[in-house]
C-alpha cells in the first residue's frame, strides 16, 4: 500500500511539473518585417500617408551608406529596401539609383549653375525627367544589448535594437536639401521559458531590421510632411490654341476644375558673393484651368486668363 500512495505521489508531481514546464514553454513576443507597434510609428506613418494629397511625385533611393563603427554587417543595404517599401506605403513612387547616376546630374547642375556649362535646350537643373526628389543617408550607430529576469523558475531575456540614421531629403532640380536630419529607432524583441528552457538568445536579423523600420517610419513620416507643404510645380508642354498641355496627369493628383498660375521665366539671379545662380526671376503672365488627364503624366487645360503661353513656361499652384 505504501509502495501505491509513493508511486502515485510520483506520478502527480510527474504530471504537474509536466503541465507547468508545458504552461511555461519557450515564448517569443515581438513580430518585425510589417509591424513596429511598440512604438505606434506605423500607425503614425499610415496616417500621414492618408493625409498626403499631394503628387506622386517619383523618389530616388540611393543606397544608405554604412557608418556604424562596427561596420554592422548588411545594415545599409537593408535600410534601403525597408526604405523603398515604405516610400510606396506612403503613396510615392521610389526608384532605386546608383550614387554614380545621380553625381553625373549634379555635376551638370553645377556646371550651368556658375556658367562653365550652357544651357541649351534641356536645363541639367531640370533633373531627370523621371525623377522628382532623391533620398539619401547613412546608418550611424548600431547596437544590440540583451536584459534578463528570473522570476522563481521563469526566466525571460529581452534584445534590443537600436539605430541612428541620418537623412536628407533633397530637390533633385535644385540640388537643395528640404529636410535633413537624424533619427532614433528602436526594436524589442523577448523570449523566455521555464527553468532557462528557450530563453537562449541567438543572432536574429529581425532585431535590425525592426530597428530600422522604426527609424526610417518616423523620417518618412516628416518627409510625407514636407512634400505635402510644397505646391505643386510643373512646365507647360505644348500650346494648342485655347488648349494648353501640361505635364501633371493623373499622378498629379489634382482635380478638372483646378485653376493654375502660368509663370514665364526670366532673367537669372546671381548671387553676388558666390557667383551662384539661386533662382530666376518670374512673372505671371495669366491663368489655365485643368479640364481633363491624357495619361498619368500629361493633362490637358484651357486658358482663363492671359496669352502668348508657350512650352517651357512655368506652371504653379497656387494655395
Amino acid at each position: 500500500m505504501k509502495k501505491r500512495i509513493i508511486g502515485s505521489c510520483f506520478l502527480a508531481a510527474g504530471l504537474a511539473l509536466g503541465s507547468l514546464l508545458s504552461g511555461c514553454s519557450p515564448t517569443t513576443t515581438g513580430a518585425v518585417k510589417d509591424d513596429v507597434s511598440l512604438t505606434g510609428q506605423t500607425e503614425r506613418l499610415e496616417a500621414a500617408g492618408l493625409d498626403y494629397r499631394g503628387p506622386q511625385y517619383n523618389i530616388a533611393i540611393l543606397q544608405f551608406d554604412n557608418k556604424t563603427p562596427s561596420r554592422a554587417v548588411g545594415v545599409g543595404e537593408a535600410a534601403t529596401d525597408i526604405l523603398r517599401t515604405i516610400v510606396k506605403q506612403s503613396g510615392l513612387e521610389p526608384i532605386v539609383l546608383s550614387k554614380e547616376e545621380m553625381q553625373q546630374q549634379e555635376r551638370l547642375i553645377e556646371l550651368q549653375q556658375t556658367g562653365a556649362l550652357k544651357t541649351g535646350k534641356k536645363d541639367a537643373a531640370s533633373g531627370f525627367e523621371s525623377i522628382d526628389f532623391r533620398i539619401a543617408g547613412a546608418i550611424t550607430a548600431y547596437s544590440e544589448i540583451e536584459e534578463s529576469s528570473d522570476v522563481i523558475i521563469v526566466q525571460s531575456k529581452t534584445r534590443i535594437a537600436r539605430v541612428q540614421v541620418d537623412y536628407a531629403l533633397v530637390d533633385v532640380s535644385t540640388g537643395k536639401a528640404l529636410l535633413s536630419e537624424s533619427g532614433m529607432g528602436e526594436y524589442r524583441k523577448k523570449t523566455g521559458g521555464a527553468l532557462g528552457l528557450g530563453s537562449k538568445a541567438t543572432h536574429d536579423p529581425g532585431l535590425r531590421d525592426g530597428a530600422l523600420r522604426d527609424a526610417l517610419s518616423k523620417a518618412m513620416t516628416k518627409m510625407v510632411e514636407k512634400l505635402n507643404s510644397i505646391p505643386y510645380r510643373t512646365r507647360v508642354v505644348l500650346v494648342e490654341g485655347d488648349n494648353v498641355i501640361i505635364r501633371a496627369g493623373t499622378k498629379s493628383r489634382m482635380e478638372p476644375g483646378t485653376v493654375l498660375g502660368v509663370y514665364r521665366p526670366g532673367a537669372d539671379l546671381v548671387d553676388p558673393e558666390t557667383g551662384r545662380v539661386i533662382g530666376k526671376r518670374e512673372k505671371q503672365i495669366g491663368e489655365i484651368v485643368i479640364t481633363g488627364h491624357e495619361n498619368e503624366n500629361v493633362s490637358d487645360a484651357s486658358v482663363k486668363s492671359g496669352s502668348g503661353f508657350k512650352a517651357g513656361d512655368i506652371v504653379k499652384e497656387t494655395r
